[in-house]
């Protein structure tokens, strides 16, 4: 069962893909399906590993050879073995790969030399004229190495263990007001409690691929990223290009969740492979590859303390988290990032410790940080809550901030509360009996639990041009890349709104990097960076023409870095309230979310039908979560063992019955000109808590290392 939200009225037409001309549909007023919807659904949408080779070139397919040790190097590559088997072209290693500018991420820096860093790692590449014969002679290429040992296991006392100068992107790794530790020895009400989340692992519905073309001195990549721009700069400054001769093409993306999010191994390998041997050359990473290859969460280990009056108000917040690095790169998950904005409290400190160990390198998955970090501190929220003998709800209301409690600035807006009401209202919290273990229905234990949720408001610097042209249609030209979120759909919206016409006559071309630049698809900051440049395009033509219809085209460009540089220091965030029912089965310890609900105050919504899909996503994800996804790391071979859809489980349908999405009313001009925040992510932020508080609800257990297990709630 869903809820429906009553949308704003807007208009919309169907469009044929980029780089084709309109399809000459009518507008329709109404919530806008996405554009590209028709082309999915027929088959007409083309992905990176659908784009053949040009001019009828024949194409020559990549399929990588990975390393079967956690540490050492590689002693011989025998490529003699295979070079005779039928369909093989070549193979691609490090002694015959082109030389490479030396990248920050290691991601780029493919077979570049005989290190081997973690298991997994591509240690050649091997081309063929068929993907099986490409595989079948990947798996006979003789590749001798010799190991060190390696240590590959996140512990709480490792002593390579240290505390990163910043977190991801740039936040101070420590935050220190007041004095936590002496606040809390004082504390009436203590929760002291060590939470943990196992690695996670990005699974886009469309897998890692590249199509790479070389000629003239110029590479054309169509790549299955999330950020045109970045990872045209990337290949660039690797392969010694200029720029203009670097042209990547992201026309249909099939999901990213942030590992899509800057150039990996795919895109270098094909575009090495294609410059090497003088081919085009497709690579597509299998499930398995992208255990390793493409990033993933990393397993975090976090110690909170809170302290509060006998009134339930905190006075003192600590939340400290240790997580994995590989050790030939740094990434440090910004995870007690969001107990720094979400309660007040005088005295309060949140560090960060990294360890390296001998591993692939972790990087974003949708909320990186706040989604682990807020599983801590709203399930210790839940506890406080106990101790206090407060409601969960009345509890988060009592320490509502006034002001950014760190930064000591004001929120741009903050709905919070609003969002804890109205979601209590909704889900029947009011006659829930607080007392765990109370409620049965059949062999069914039942619980209801919640937690609040938030995410940054970020915007990019993007250009975007419009043209308009004698035949009264427009054009919208930006790079902006949609990775299925409905972007396409959101910036057709806000062209014609800006321009004042009908969607039919607005034409939007995204997803190349030789149209204006615009930055990833990533950090929730997509339509309110990229439709902030379209907005701002469309409204200085618009003025321009002044209601009049140009003999010639007319072409304005837009460019908002200036814009964003102008903006008062601020507090910008989204907010929202997670409500769950969870029935545990009193024998087995199977447990099943019943009922889901969510309550957002995310600025504007421009699109109802696009934003609810992104919600019920990042909740379906939450609870996937909190029930199935684990990844496990064999300490032996240093890898993680399940490693394929097979093992590695995630919520299906069946997983979410009723599941129930609202949005409060909120345009923050604070963030951009068009009053959105960001919608991508918040979704996914909480939900986890709120599932572990419900099973404490159900059966009296409390969860605090996900996913919860069958095991952890049957009677000992």
């Amino acid at each position: 069962m869903t809820r429906t939200v009553t949308p704003t009225t807007t208009s919309t037409a169907t469009l044929a893909p980029d780089l084709t001309p309109p399809q000459p549909l009518p507008a329709a007023l109404g919530p806008a399906h996405r554009v590209e919807g028709r082309d999915k659904v027929t088959g007409r949408a083309t992905y990176a590993a659908e784009y053949g080779a040009p001019d009828g070139a024949e194409l020559t397919y990549g399929w990588p050879v990975q390393s079967t040790i956690a540490s050492g190097r590689i002693t011989a590559v025998d490529v003699d073995a295979v070079a005779g088997m039928p369909g093989v072209v070549g193979v691609l290693w490090h002694g015959n790969a082109p030389r490479l500018v030396p990248a920050d991420s290691q991601m780029i820096n493919q077979l570049q030399s005989t290190d081997i860093h973690f298991r997994g790692e591509v240690v050649a590449l091997v081309l063929a004229t068929s993907p099986e014969a490409a595989r079948e002679a990947a798996a006979q290429l003789p590749v001798t190495t010799v190991a060190r040992d390696a240590h590959s296991v996140l512990t709480q006392d490792d002593p390579g263990m240290y505390e990163p100068e910043t977190v991801n992107p740039s936040f101070p790794g420590v935050s220190e007001r007041g004095d936590a530790a002496a606040a809390f020895a004082t504390s009436p009400l203590q929760v002291d409690a060590v939470y943990r989340t196992p690695g996670l692992h990005n699974n886009a519905m469309e897998p890692h691929a590249t199509t790479a073309v070389f000629g003239d001195g110029k590479l054309t990549v169509h790549d299955s990223n999330q950020g045109g721009a970045g990872v045209q700069e990337a290949l660039a400054t690797a392969l010694r290009l200029p720029p203009e001769n670097v042209r990547v093409i992201t026309t249909h993306i099939g999901g990213g969740f942030g590992s899509k999010g800057t150039a990996r191994p795919v895109v270098v390998l094909a575009a090495m492979a294609a410059m090497q041997f003088e081919r085009p050359v497709r690579v597509v990473f299998t499930r398995q590859h992208m255990f390793a290859l493409v990033g993933y969460r990393t397993p975090t280990i976090q110690h909170l303390r809170l302290g509060a009056g006998a009134d339930g108000r905190l006075t003192s917040i600590s939340h400290e988290s240790i997580t994995q690095t590989a050790r030939h790169e740094e990434f440090a998950e910004q995870v007690a990032v969001a107990t720094r904005v979400m309660y007040g409290g005088e005295n309060r400190s949140t560090r960060h410790h990294l360890t390296p160990l001998d591993v692939p390198i972790p990087s974003w998955m949708r909320a990186p940080g706040e989604c682990p970090g807020m599983f801590a501190l709203e399930s210790a929220m839940d506890e406080l809550a106990i101790a206090a003998g407060l409601d969960p709800v009345e509890l988060r209301i009592r320490n509502e901030p006034a002001r950014d409690p760190e930064l000591d600035v004001a929120f741009s807006s903050r709905h919070l509360v609003d969002c804890l009401r109205r979601g209590a209202e909704l889900f029947g919290w009011a006659e829930r009996d607080p007392t765990p273990r109370a409620r049965r229905d059949g062999r069914w234990w039942v619980g209801t639990g919640m937690a609040a949720a938030t995410y940054p408001a970020m915007v990019n610097p993007a250009q975007a041009s419009v043209t308009a042209g004698p035949d009264g249609r427009f054009e919208v030209s930006i790079n902006a890349t949609d990775i299925g979120t409905g972007a396409r759909t959101t910036l057709l919206i806000l062209a014609a709104e800006a321009l004042d016409v009908a969607t039919d006559r607005v034409r939007i071309r995204i997803g190349d990097t030789s149209l204006p630049p615009a930055g990833v698809a990533g950090g929730s900051a997509g339509t309110s960076s990229w439709g902030w440049a379209v907005a701002k395009a469309c409204r200085e033509l618009r003025t321009r023409l002044a209601g009049r219809t140009p003999e010639e085209d007319v072409t304005v460009t837009a460019d908002t870095e200036q814009d964003i540089e102008a903006q008062e220091e601020l507090s910008r965030h989204a907010f929202g309230a997670h409500f769950v029912e969870v029935r545990v089965d009193g024998d087995t310890g199977e447990v099943r979310v019943s009922r889901a609900l969510g309550v957002f105050a995310a600025g504007r919504i421009v699109n109802p039908v696009t934003a609810r899909s992104q919600f019920l996503g990042g909740m379906t994800m939450g609870l996937s979560m909190a029930l199935h996804e684990e990844g496990l790391m064999d300490p032996e071979f240093g890898d993680y063992a399940n490693h394929d859809l097979a093992t590695y489980h995630v919520a299906s349908i069946a997983d979410v019955p009723d599941i129930q999405v609202e949005w409060l009313p909120e345009d923050d001009s604070e963030v951009n000109l068009l009053g959105t925040k960001g919608i991508g992510e918040i979704g996914i932020v909480g939900v986890a808590a709120a599932v572990a508080n419900a099973v404490h609800h159900a059966v009296g257990v409390r969860v605090r290392e996900l996913p919860v297990h069958l095991e952890d709630l049957l009677p000992r």
